[in-house]
């Protein structure tokens, strides 16, 4: 099993906590685990910019079991829906009126939806939550509503549950065709991604391109120049360079 989580970074300092494996007291200790905290420098969509990288490196060294533990910010983070085979979207209860109301972003992203910290006195709470959401995704999405679980990673009630949930949507998805077709799209994504960074890179590296890049920029800021005006300026310097 490896897990990638990645944690906030400040806007401040740049800085980042990534403590979560000191959380994970008894999973960092089994010598098939791998647990490794990433920053995301500014990289918005709830991972790193890395993600897909550090995913593949995870499956070549033979972790056949990935995790990708997100920043947890809210309902902007379906980035990570074009990385991994399945999105598992981890709820707590009292939000029930904010959850309900969400139309796009990481619910719609959601295979499996599970309501942790269903135990003690705020067991019905959770229960009362997971039914309402269960009900509005039957109304509002209709077709196939992904399922939605009440667990305790505290009393370890219903994990077992939500393993086999994994488990069967992941091989569901294997035999219609649908795994195949997100293989096909998460490598498409990766493909975008990587050839912004490669203009990126061009911009940076060239010494020519990267001073034409800090004019347009202290146009844009300065109010001179608009934004898109600005980049079809710096591609058409590219261009023409070439």
């Amino acid at each position: 099993v490896a897990v990638l989580a990645v944690d906030p970074s400040s806007r401040d300092s740049g800085g980042s906590v990534l403590g979560d494996k000191t959380r994970m007291t008894r999973l960092a200790q089994e010598n098939a685990a791998f647990i490794r905290p990433s920053p995301t420098r500014g990289v918005l969509g709830g991972t790193a910019s890395r993600t897909r990288e550090v995913i593949a490196l995870c499956e070549a060294a033979g972790h056949d079991v990935v995790f990708v533990e997100t920043v947890g910010v809210g309902q902007s983070e379906e980035r990570v829906a074009s990385m991994v085979d399945a999105v598992l979207l981890v709820l707590l209860a009292g939000a029930g009126d904010e959850i309900s109301s969400m139309k796009r972003g990481v619910l719609e992203a959601a295979d499996l939806i599970a309501f942790n910290k269903a135990d003690g006195e705020r067991a019905a709470a959770v229960h009362a939550d997971a039914a309402s959401l269960r009900a509005n995704l039957g109304i509002s999405r209709g077709g196939r509503v992904p399922e939605v679980l009440s667990v305790s990673a505290l009393e370890d009630s219903g994990m077992d549950e939500l393993w086999q949930s994994l488990l069967r949507q992941h091989d569901d998805a294997a035999h219609s065709g649908e795994l195949l077709l997100r293989r096909g799209s998460q490598r498409g994504a990766w493909f975008e991604a990587a050839l912004e960074d490669a203009l990126r890179a061009v911009f940076v590296e060239d010494s020519e391109l990267s001073r034409a890049r800090e004019a347009a920029l202290r146009e844009v800021e300065s109010g001179a120049l608009s934004a898109p005006e600005a980049a079809e300026r710096l591609v058409a310097n590219l261009l023409a360079r070439r």
